[in-house]
């Protein structure tokens, strides 16, 4: 998790629109036979690899099929044949990145000593959410809710890998919004349905990881909160779709997140303020994520060189396999 806070931090304050190419990402959102999506995420560095990740969101998952609400693929294609390169799992790197997004939105747009976090919606995300911020910031106290009751009761033995000495605490989201420092919203709350709360004051100087709006129409914080606060998207046109800054003009939008990282320094007073990092999913991280992955993979020997790809003897005849003898 280090390694990629600190990997993440340098590609997004290095970040060029001019050599590095990020479509909004795109898909197929359906009703049956289950509420879901299914869509596609690309990233193309000019002269590097293309890195396309293809995620599918299934917030039925867990209750009916026993699985993850995210089912994902990576895979990078070298630009130099247009061959796969490699394909990892998406789900753990999708969760790990997502974390390391907030901390490094929270790390500068958060006040360092914030000392309680408060996690709204206890999933998956909810554990690399902590776990990336408790990274960079020191928890006293940690305040959950979500409307699973399981999830709540399970949540201190899902984290209890990461070792950290703090406090647990179930609540409410009225108390997680009043008293907490940072919060992180990471709920499937369905369409139309948001936001999570409203008319609830929280500290002048609160700032907020909004995770969990992925569909138009999905929202969890209220639009009096935003335009109360500092606004900061990952990626501005997909968050206008899909974030919680669909609920904005874009003039009342502020810069995206990649400004505020290459430039802390004009930015710093906002960590007096109420801010919002608007987290939609950015390609770059799944980019970031791959590489750590595959890095490491090489590193420590894990993982498969697999050929998957027909490569005939006679490049312009696909059917050259035909030709050749079957060895007894």
């Amino acid at each position: 998790m280090d390694l990629l806070i600190s990997r993440l931090d340098d590609e997004v304050k290095n970040y060029n629109t001019a050599t590095t190419k990020i479509p909004v990402r795109s898909g197929f959102n359906y009703t049956v036979p289950n509420p879901g999506l299914v869509e596609w995420m690309p990233i193309y560095h000019s002269g590097e690899d293309i890195v396309i990740k293809l995620v599918g969101y299934h917030p039925n998952n867990p209750s009916l099929f026993g699985i993850p609400t995210i089912a994902s693929t990576i895979s990078a294609y070298t630009t130099q044949t247009g061959q796969l390169k490699g394909i990892m799992d998406g789900v753990l790197p999708t969760a790990l990145r997502t974390g390391a997004a907030s901390a490094m939105a929270s790390k500068y747009l958060a006040q360092a000593d914030s000392s309680v976090l408060g996690l709204i919606g206890c999933g998956a995300q909810s554990v690399t959410q902590l776990h990336a911020l408790s990274r960079l910031f020191n928890f006293e106290n940690v305040l959950i809710y979500d409307t699973n009751e399981n999830a709540m009761r399970s949540f201190t033995a899902r984290i209890e890998c990461l070792g950290l000495s703090v406090n647990i605490e179930h609540s409410s989201i009225n108390d997680i919004v009043e008293k907490s420092d940072i919060v992180c919203t990471a709920t499937s709350i369905n369409i139309n349905e948001g936001p999570l709360f409203e008319n609830i004051e929280p500290k002048p100087h609160a700032h907020f990881n909004a995770v969990g709006s992925d569909f138009p129409g999905k929202t969890e914080l209220p639009v009096s909160l935003l335009k109360k606060a500092f606004v900061s998207p990952d990626f501005l046109e997909q968050a206008l779709q899909e974030g919680e800054s669909q609920q904005m003009l874009k003039g009342h939008i502020g810069p995206e997140i990649d400004h505020i990282v290459k430039y802390p320094e004009t930015h710093q007073p906002y960590q007096n303020k109420l801010t919002v990092f608007d987290s939609t999913g950015w390609a770059l991280e799944d980019y970031v994520v791959f590489n750590l992955f595959m890095d490491l993979a090489a590193k420590h020997n894990l993982g498969k060189e697999l050929s998957i790809e027909y490569l005939p003897d006679d490049a312009i005849n696909p059917y050259h396999f035909l030709s050749v003898p079957v060895e007894a």
